[in-house]
């Protein structure tokens, strides 16, 4: 059985790990920390950062995995090779992604949404302040890029996308997880729906089976399409904006045709689960949230879809798959 009192004290301490982590992602030390093991001295002369404060953080660090100390300096382990820029599965931008004005910057607010049910800021303000902060920007879709490197191969992997001809990544970014279909499914032809500056970046990468469409789910019309997705959009809003977004899909699909929701599921019961993480993150920071199977199949009835089974994948992501019936 767990001790009450240092369950309370791990919890009051977990954030400071946590920043730790932040800074050493942010100034790129496991970038710095090649094979040798290197003492704080030489990695915060390569880095400009004080050694001694280093040295602390990195001790800290070390306790929960992220590199190792050894004779008077630090080794890396697999979890900080993982922090590395060079790393196939880097979570650097990841990481620091999570150390960002508008994340972090939530959660020091996060009195403000337990007042109120609303973030500081919200997602609309996130999205401005990337577009501000052109360098922030490159990392939060670096990290999306990082995030979706893992999550693609096991949505792939659970779904056959076989019986797809159309379809369309609804807010999809740079269409990562559309693209990764098509070139499992050779016969199929994809669309891109996002917003003018996201698809203006990947204009050199349309063809005649991949193209894009720029505009904004809640004002323009969406193409039709045989099968949708939906990729860690809805989470990012509130019910009655996640609606208006299922509504206008439903505008567009045809009758029969399928939703696919790919998301972090909250479940019913009272265990430990990513998804309650992340839902948290949305309340600080976006104003959206994760949801349960019988919330998502409440927002699709509303809108004429019919949740018609709940797909598990070997990631934290669940597809929710729907049909679009008869008006």
């Amino acid at each position: 059985m767990s001790n009450p009192v240092q369950s309370l004290v791990d919890l009051a301490h977990g954030h400071i790990a946590a920043r730790c982590l932040h800074v050493i992602a942010e100034f790129g030390v496991a970038d710095a920390l090649d094979e040798e093991r290197t003492s704080a001295a030489v990695l915060a002369e390569r880095t400009g950062l004080d050694a001694d404060a280093l040295n602390r953080m990195l001790r800290l660090l070390s306790t929960h995995g992220v590199f190792a100390y050894e004779d008077g300096g630090y080794v890396h382990t697999a979890a900080s090779r993982l922090l590395r820029s060079d790393h196939p599965q880097s979570l650097r931008s990841f990481v620091r992604m999570h150390g960002l004005e508008p994340m972090w910057g939530g959660f020091t607010a996060l009195a403000h949404a337990a007042r109120t049910g609303k973030p500081a800021g919200g997602w609309p303000a996130m999205l401005d302040y990337l577009r501000e902060h052109p360098k922030d920007g490159a990392v939060f879709n670096e990290a999306m890029v990082g995030k979706s490197r893992r999550a693609v191969p096991a949505i792939i992997e659970a779904y056959d996308f076989s019986r797809c001809e159309r379809i369309a990544d609804i807010g999809g970014g740079h269409g990562h997880l559309l693209r990764a279909i098509l070139e499992h499914v050779p016969h199929a032809t994809g669309v891109l729906f996002d917003l003018p500056q996201v698809v203006a970046e990947i204009a050199h990468l349309r063809s005649a089976r991949f193209e894009t469409i720029a505009g904004d789910f809640f004002t323009d019309p969406l193409p039709a399409a045989d099968t949708y997705l939906l990729m860690d959009l809805l989470h990012d809003w509130p019910d009655d904006r996640a609606a208006r977004i299922l509504a206008a899909l439903r505008r567009a699909a045809p009758v029969g045709a399928r939703a696919l929701i790919v998301e972090a599921l909250i479940g019913e019961g009272p265990g430990r689960e990513f998804g309650k993480v992340l839902d948290v993150i949305m309340l600080a920071t976006t104003g959206g949230r994760e949801r349960t199977v019988s919330e998502h199949e409440e927002l699709l009835r509303s809108v004429g879809f019919e949740l018609e089974r709940v797909i598990p994948t070997r990631s934290n992501y669940s597809i929710v798959e729907a049909v679009a019936k008869p008006s």
